[in-house]
């Protein structure tokens, strides 16, 4: 059965706005509430959601009252994740494979990488905890 693209854009900002609310995810009534939904066409997007395996639904008790905290299970990839890679400009890319002359097991480049990457990720979340303590 087709949806109309309306219902679709509506799905796809559910779903952006689980997303944007991270691994602690966002209650199902809070969410209608931005999107000024009603709780039965809320509780068939999220469904949907659920059923292709984008969200997770997770009953809870708030404020005496029995809501669904909804959480993101697939995040999209973003080429900035990779963007840096040194792969993507080595020269001996041609080269490279598990048993090749040159392989990812032993590569320096991109051990570089990660460990930068790495401490790239962890100094930003460590910023973002600090800020979220001193608010």
């Amino acid at each position: 059965m087709p949806r109309d693209s309306k219902e679709e854009d509506l799905i796809s900002m559910v779903y952006k706005l689980v997303l944007e609310s991270g691994d602690d995810g966002i209650l199902q009534s809070e969410l209608w509430k931005k999107l000024n939904l009603t709780s039965r066409d809320g509780s068939r997007i999220a469904t949907r959601l659920e059923k292709r395996k984008l969200i997770q639904r997770e009953k809870v008790l708030e404020e005496g009252r029995w809501t669904y905290r909804l959480k993101p299970l697939v995040i999209p990839l973003s080429i900035e994740s990779i963007a840096d890679a040194p792969c993507i400009t080595c020269p001996l890319y041609y080269k490279c494979s598990e048993d090749g002359e040159v392989s990812p097991r032993t590569c320096t480049k991109i051990e570089r990488w990660v460990v930068t990457e790495y401490q790239r990720a962890t100094s930003a979340s460590s910023v973002s905890v600090g800020e979220a303590h001193e608010a």
